[in-house]
């Protein structure tokens, strides 16, 4: 394990970004967000120039073998509190631990997590944690937007998100009726995640409640309307087209008809059925939790066994905890733990969790020290110092751990890991090169992540997680 000391680095200025709105169905059709020409798909890469090489490295590396199919993330937004999570430091004191003065053994030797994780302690193979995690960036917007492209936020260029990036490369060979970005429920709006990609990479949010008798999924599902009476207006709307029958042999009228097929079949058809949560057993289901947050997470599951590409699970409510901050821990870990743990095991049950990366982090940590001066009376502030994320699947190992912190988890102790060697190794097991280049509307050089020489801080791959 490499050990190198945090470099410091100034806070950037705010960067006012626009809001990212959630995309309609009828948006999504209009974009062509399921057009299905031939797969762009790139093989696995070993980070390039400016990386140093692995601990121990005398000959070329082996190639990484891109392994996965599908990515779910699973964003905290807010930041949530790593020393009271997955970093715990029982010794640290009442200062710094609060309540939570207790860590727990997992199934795997050496290795302890928060003691409100008693249900991911005993998942700890399947995953890796990264608990060297840094970028020193405080702000929420531009927190947000370096760790969702790893690019430093103030450029004149505003790039895409790592899920708009997998909606570029995926979608020319990507066969499914439900976008190849999907955010459940609602995009966060901290940037716009489809950057100078444009309105068609920006994507599909669910809306609604996986949780609800019915998961109303915009655009899919229509309050009040029964699959009945939407069968019966589209054989009406059939009837009425009498100028689609007259000009059957028009590429528009075709390629229109084409579009309204797809709809109806993601509204009537299998796409729709993907978001039927009703078809999965109830004890399956009460294993998830019944609470929004596990039911996202079966959501995910389900739409990764049909082939969508990228899914984001914005987290319920947040974690944005500078006060309150006990009770909504005591509150929301519990369910974090039981979703997170659960889809972890499903997706091994059912032979998908060797192809699907799983990422679980917020924009930056919370401070280790409490603050328990009003108007906080006992709350985190924001802390992008060091934190923690949770890697597995999709050519992560299980059962490690990368970097560390200090004693009181206020600083890297040891392998700093910054966005873009987070994001390089995502996209590397799935096939993307990092340094490919973007299409920029006004023909300015882009590419997927920045390089060394643009001023980007890297630690390296995590080749060693990297199976």
């Amino acid at each position: 394990m490499n050990t190198r000391s945090p470099s410091p680095q100034t806070p950037p200025d705010p960067l006012g970004l626009s809001l990212s709105l959630s995309m309609s169905r009828r948006e999504a059709l209009r974009v062509g967000l399921f057009s299905t020409a031939g797969l762009l798909l790139a093989n696995g890469h070993v980070w390039g120039a400016g990386t140093p090489p692995p601990a121990g490295a005398g000959l070329p590396a082996p190639p990484i073998k891109a392994k996965a199919k599908s990515v779910i993330q699973i964003f905290l937004w807010g930041g949530m509190s790593h020393i009271d999570t997955w970093d715990p430091k029982p010794d640290a004191g009442y200062d710094y631990m609060g309540e939570f003065r207790t860590a727990i053994p997992t199934n795997v030797d050496g290795i302890q997590i928060g003691e409100l994780f008693p249900r991911l302690a005993q998942q700890a193979d399947k995953y890796s944690l990264i608990r060297s995690m840094t970028h020193r960036n405080n702000g929420h917007e531009t927190a947000a937007y370096l760790m969702q492209t790893a690019h430093t936020p103030g450029e004149r260029l505003a790039y895409p998100s790592v899920g708009a990036v997998f909606s570029h490369f995926k979608s020319p060979g990507y066969k499914g009726l439900i976008p190849p970005y999907v955010v459940l429920t609602q995009p966060q709006g901290r940037f716009s995640e489809e950057g100078f990609l444009g309105p068609r990479r920006k994507p599909f949010a669910t809306g609604g409640d996986p949780s609800a008798p019915r998961f109303e999924v915009e655009g899919v599902v229509s309050r009040g309307i029964t699959d009945a009476r939407q069968k019966a207006r589209r054989v009406l709307l059939g009837k009425m087209d009498t100028l689609g029958s007259a000009m059957a042999a028009s590429p528009e009228l075709a390629a229109a008809e084409l579009a309204k097929q797809q709809a109806y079949e993601l509204i009537l058809g299998q796409g729709k059925e993907v978001f039927d949560l009703s078809r999965e057993k109830p004890d399956l289901r009460d294993r998830y939790g019944r609470h929004t947050f596990g039911q996202d997470c079966l959501a995910a599951r389900r739409m990764v066994e049909a082939g969508v590409p990228y899914i984001v699970i914005n987290y319920p409510g947040g974690w944005d905890t500078h006060s309150n901050h006990f009770a909504t821990m005591r509150r929301q870990c519990p369910q974090l733990d039981q979703g997170l743990a659960m889809l972890l095991q499903d997706l091994q049950d059912h032979g998908l969790l060797e192809s699907t990366i799983v990422w679980c982090c917020g924009e930056f940590g919370r401070g280790p020290k409490v603050d328990w001066q009003p108007p906080w009376n006992g709350g985190r502030n924001h802390y992008g110092n060091v934190f923690t994320a949770l890697v597995a699947g999709g050519g992560f190992k299980g059962g490690h751990v990368v970097g560390g912190s200090d004693q009181r988890a206020e600083e890297v102790k040891e392998r700093p890991v910054y966005p873009v060697d987070l994001l390089g190794s995502i996209y590397t097991l799935s096939g993307i090169d990092p340094h490919a280049p973007l299409p920029h509307p006004m023909g300015a050089e882009a590419h997927v992540l920045p390089a060394a020489a643009e001023g980007a801080k890297s630690g390296g791959l995590l080749t060693e997680i990297m199976a």
